[in-house]
C-alpha cells in the first residue's frame, strides 16, 4: 500500500516500470508489439498480457526483502497494479491510462531518476529497454525482467525470478556493476525475415554471470559449421517419420532442414512440416494447436544465440499449451557442436513455472550426423 514520507525515509528506494504490453506479439506471431497498428493486430489475434504476470512473479521472489523497501512505480498498468497485489510499499508516478505508450515508460523513469532510487528495475523487452535508455541513461543502475519477444538486450535477467535474486544481491551490495548492452532490432525487417539489429547505448547494470543472459551472438557462418548444420540436417530428415507433424523453431541450424528438403523454411518464425513438406508458414500458437488436433507431432529447437534458450526466446508460439500437447519426451534439440562448446547450459523460460520445472535437469541435443550429447537444463 502506499505509505508516509516519514515510513518510506528509513526505506530502500527501488525503481519498478512495467510495460504492460510486452510479449504480446510473441504467440500470436507478431514477433513484437511496437506501434499502435501492430499492437491492435495482435490483440485482433487475441494476444493475452503477459507483462503483468510476470511482474508479480518478479515481485513475489523480491518480496523477502519487502520490509526494506519502497517501490517508486508506474501509475495503473505500469507497475502500480502489481505492486498494491503483492502489499508492497509503493509511490506512484505518472498519470493513470487505460492504453500506455513507449513515451510513458520515458517519462516515468525520469521522474524515479530524481527520486535517488537504488535501482530501477523494468518488465518489458527490448524496447522497454530502449525507453529506459532514453530516460534514465547512465544516471543509476537498471536491470532487465524479461517479459517481451524481443530480447537481445544484455540487462536482462534470464528469468523474473532470476532478475529477483539478482536485484537482492545488489541491494546488499554483493554484486558489481557493468555496463550492459542495449539492443534492439528493425521490427518490420524481422516480421519478413531479416534481422538488422544494432546497439542503442549501454546501461549501468548489476552483473551476475549465471544469472545475466548476455547480449544475443548471431551463428558464425564458417564452412565448418555450414557443413556441421547440413549433418544435423540429414540426421534428422532421414529421421522424421509419416504423417507426424514436425513443429520446427526458428534459427539457422533448423533452417538448414527446410533447406535440405527443398523446402523454404522462415529464418526467424515457426513452420509446421509433415511428410517432408511445409504445411503452414510462420505460425502463431492457435494456427500450431489446430494442425495438431488429432495427430502426433514433434518439436524441433535450436538454442537462440549465445544465451542458450531453447524456450521463450524468439519462439513464444511454442507456448505452453503446445508443449503439453506434444510432450516432453517429442522435443528434438539441435545445436551446432561449437555452439554447444560455448554454452554451458541450456534454459528454459516458457512463462509457465511448472512446465519450466518439468525441464529441469538434462536433454540430449543433436550436435552431429548420429552424433548427441547430453546438456544440463537450469
Amino acid at each position: 500500500m502506499p505509505s508516509s514520507d516519514n515510513e518510506n525515509s528509513s526505506k530502500k528506494k527501488v525503481g519498478f516500470i512495467v510495460n504492460p504490453i510486452a510479449g504480446m506479439g510473441g504467440a500470436v506471431g507478431l514477433k513484437g508489439t511496437d506501434g499502435k497498428e501492430i499492437l491492435e493486430k495482435a490483440l485482433t489475434l487475441g494476444a493475452k498480457y503477459v507483462a503483468p504476470a510476470r511482474a508479480e512473479t518478479f515481485l513475489s521472489e523480491f518480496s523477502q526483502i519487502k520490509q526494506d523497501i519502497c517501490l517508486m512505480v508506474g501509475a495503473g498498468l505500469m507497475g502500480e497494479n502489481e505492486a498494491r497485489t503483492t502489499n508492497f510499499c509503493h509511490k506512484v508516478f505518472g498519470e493513470l491510462k487505460k492504453h500506455t505508450q513507449s513515451q510513458d515508460t520515458v517519462d516515468i523513469a525520469k521522474k524515479i531518476a530524481t527520486e535517488g532510487v537504488d535501482l530501477l528495475i523494468f518488465c518489458g523487452g527490448d524496447g522497454t529497454a530502449r525507453d529506459i535508455l532514453n530516460g534514465v541513461d547512465k544516471q543509476l543502475p537498471v536491470l532487465g525482467v524479461p517479459t517481451g519477444v524481443k530480447m537481445h538486450s544484455a540487462v536482462f535477467a534470464v528469468d523474473p525470478k532470476a532478475a529477483a535474486r539478482i536485484a537482492v544481491r545488489f541491494l546488499r551490495k554483493q554484486l558489481p556493476i557493468w555496463e550492459a548492452e542495449v539492443m534492439d532490432i528493425d521490427e518490420e525487417a524481422f516480421r519478413l525475415g531479416r534481422v538488422s539489429a544494432r546497439i542503442h547505448g549501454y546501461l549501468l547494470s548489476p552483473y551476475e554471470p549465471h544469472l545475466i543472459q548476455g547480449a544475443k551472438m548471431a551463428s558464425p557462418i564458417t564452412e565448418s559449421e555450414l557443413r556441421n548444420q547440413a549433418a544435423i540436417a540429414i540426421y534428422v530428415t532421414e529421421n522424421m517419420e509419416q504423417d507426424i507433424v514436425y513443429v520446427i523453431s526458428a534459427g539457422t541450424t533448423t533452417r538448414t532442414i527446410g533447406d535440405l528438403l527443398n523446402e523454404k523454411k522462415t529464418l526467424l518464425g515457426v513452420d509446421l512440416f509433415c511428410n517432408k513438406k511445409i504445411i503452414a508458414k510462420d505460425v502463431n500458437e492457435k494456427r500450431i494447436l489446430e494442425e495438431l488436433k488429432g495427430k502426433s507431432a514433434k518439436i524441433v529447437v535450436t538454442p537462440i544465440g549465445g544465451q542458450g534458450f531453447i524456450f521463450g526466446r524468439g519462439n513464444q508460439q511454442i507456448s505452453p499449451k503446445v508443449i503439453r500437447k506434444v510432450g516432453k519426451d517429442n522435443i528434438i534439440v539441435v545445436a551446432t557442436a561449437n555452439k554447444m562448446k560455448n554454452l554451458k547450459r541450456l534454459k528454459v523460460d516458457t512463462g509457465d513455472q511448472e512446465l519450466d520445472a518439468e525441464f529441469i535437469g538434462t536433454i540430449k541435443v543433436i550436435t552431429d550426423y548420429k552424433i548427441e550429447q547430453t546438456a544440463p537444463i537450469e
